[in-house]
């Protein structure tokens, strides 16, 4: 029986290595151009793994593509594995396999449909949720489930974290469901789509910090768009720096303005945010630069996020600083 599985991040090295383990012999791999690695955050480059397992691999750009699709059916695949790939398949491409196309999503189906399904599960602040091999339709994540299994998301949850407990969901999954697979015994259960609900495409600029917003929220955001994604983000200085690790701290001593750091300590150093709570920086990065304690670089009662007057005086060449603006002088 021969498979094809086709995608380029952690879930696609999951799923090859799951289906050698289970004793799949005829794979072919198809993955990302390693020049279009940018399109996903968690690329990952598949060819030495393939190599190791004496897996034929090969690179495209669109799996729609002709060129593509012909290379695909010259092999006779009976299914096709899309797993970690975000092109939604074609009619075309769909009818390649002789047994079905199956899928993977990081999401109890028909909840949460669509892209960032990771960060969005923690900005929406669930409580659960899950894994779902699916048979891939002409829709977007719409097609029959296959095998569906839950799990709890903690309080202080990551994208970190619940990026890896949907790894070992998928693997659970596919270790209980390639045996039905083979002999053909594989459910088809169908969605019910009035339950259906639907996530927007993320992108980096998604992960501004406005610091007007409570404390809750900002380290819901930064623990959202942790690694593998591209993090939350503000400016110090007037110079981008990301965020990658942060604590609720909530309630503190501490009277300021929204962005201002109240403390700095071993642990971190302590903003004030738009309710007068706090959070907790612990871990960042300076753009193109390497991830470095807090403590580090930041300087106490200074602020974090955009310098709007600086800006508007950069923009408008306005170079009048505070003199003249009211206050006496008794020299």
């Amino acid at each position: 029986m021969q498979f094809v599985l086709i995608g380029t991040v952690g879930s696609t090295l999951i799923t090859l290595k799951t289906m050698v383990e289970m004793g799949v012999s005829k794979i072919y791999l198809f993955s990302l151009d390693s020049s279009k690695s940018k399109r996903h955050s968690d690329y990952i480059d598949l060819k030495p793994i393939a190599k190791q397992y004496n897996i034929p691999v090969k690179e495209i750009i669109n799996i729609n593509d002709p060129e593509t699709m012909n290379s695909i059916a010259s092999l006779n695949p009976d299914y096709i594995f899309v797993i970690g790939w975000s092109q939604i398949c074609s009619k075309e491409f769909l009818a390649i396999p002789r047994k079905g196309v199956i899928g993977y999503h990081p999401a109890l189906l028909p909840e949460n449909r669509g892209r960032g399904v990771i960060p969005w599960t923690i900005l929406q602040r669930k409580k659960e949720t899950g894994s779902t091999l699916f048979w891939i339709d002409e829709g977007m994540d719409s097609g029959d489930i296959l095998a569906q299994e839950s799990f709890p998301i903690s309080i202080d949850e990551t994208a970190t974290t619940l990026y890896r407990k949907h790894e070992d969901c998928l693997k659970r999954l596919l270790v209980s469901s390639i045996p039905k697979i083979l002999d053909g015994t594989a459910p088809h259960i169908p969605q019910d789509h009035s339950r259906a609900t639907y996530c927007s495409k993320r992108t980096p600029a998604d992960g501004y910090i406005d610091w007007n917003l409570p404390a809750e929220s900002i380290w819901t955001l930064i623990r959202a768009v942790t690694h593998p994604y591209p993090g939350a983000f503000t400016f110090y200085k007037g110079k981008k720096i990301i965020i990658w690790e942060a604590d609720y701290v909530g309630e503190a001593p501490y009277f300021g303005l929204p962005g201002q750091i109240q403390n700095i300590s071993h642990e971190g150093a302590l903003i004030q945010c738009g309710d007068k709570k706090h959070i907790l920086i612990k871990k960042v990065q300076m753009e193109n630069g390497m991830e470095v304690l807090t403590k580090n670089i930041f300087k106490n009662h200074d602020k974090l996020g955009l310098d709007l007057l600086a800006l508007y005086r950069k923009l408008t060449g306005d170079m009048n600083n505070e003199k003249g603006s009211g206050y006496c002088s008794t020299s």
